[in-house]
């Protein structure tokens, strides 16, 4: 057979997704549009709010997640990424938890947003961090109060107060560009913008040359940690952010 014959080895993620996003899909598509081998497959659950309320919490009740995960797992995808940032809020050990469950019910690997952007932030070696997110104010306390319990304070804080999550992707670049900018005034070791239905992530190049701080959007952040549980090189995407040159 010619190796013209031979397709290239394909390379399918599996995303996660808030019911009522509509940024992360075409950001993430746009990330691998240079990665030919790579496609990535969304899979829905309900999110239409942020809040602590018990009813916007038990949005991500596991049973929910799981059985999108199991949908996720017919399309045989390599690894299934959580792409939203409710253990912020809710205590990282929920998405741990969510890893584990993935895992053990599909045998497929297993990442988050908020996870990878933790392991970044720790081999970065991160202890003034600034926060950039669409959320409310006692939402924005519990994320501010979870990250300086990993020894990381805040050094910069900018919020919308916004609880509509449809309302999230109707922020513009401008006014994200402008929040960063604001935070990093206060001079932190690096920027998390921490929302995964913000239009950050094409901003954050230009952004980082501009300020000269890292700035980790959280749509990047599972997508990069993704490639790697899937061996692909992070490297290759190029133009979305130091994330994917510094941490191949």
């Amino acid at each position: 057979m010619s190796t013209s014959n031979v397709a290239q080895k394909r390379v399918l993620l599996g995303m996660l997704t808030p019911s009522s996003n509509t940024v992360l899909e075409p950001v993430t598509q746009a990330m691998v549009a240079g990665l030919p081998e790579v496609s990535v497959h969304f899979g829905r659950f309900k999110v239409t709010e942020i809040a602590l309320s018990d009813r916007a919490l038990a949005q991500f009740d596991d049973t929910e997640i799981l059985r999108a995960a199991e949908l996720l797992a017919h399309a045989k995808v390599e690894v299934i990424g959580w792409n939203g940032t409710s253990s912020g809020w809710l205590g990282f050990e929920a998405d741990e938890r969510l890893c584990a469950r993935i895992t053990g019910a599909t045998g497929i690997k297993a990442t988050t947003s908020m996870l990878a952007l933790n392991e970044v932030l720790e081999r970065r070696g991160v202890k003034r961090l600034g926060f950039v997110t669409p959320y409310l104010d006692d939402v924005q306390e519990k994320i501010i109060a979870n990250y300086a319990r990993l020894g990381m304070a805040c050094a910069g804080d900018a919020h919308l107060r916004i609880q509509d999550n449809f309302s999230f992707s109707e922020v513009s670049a401008e006014t994200l560009t402008q929040m960063i900018r604001t935070v990093a005034e206060e001079k932190p070791d690096a920027i998390g913008v921490m929302c995964t239905n913000l239009r950050a992530a094409p901003v954050v190049e230009d952004l980082e040359r501009e300020i000269g701080l890292p700035i980790y959007d959280t749509i990047a952040t599972v997508l990069w940690k993704s490639l790697v549980l899937a061996g692909v090189d992070p490297a290759r995407v190029t133009g979305w952010g130091s994330l994917f040159r510094d941490f191949a």
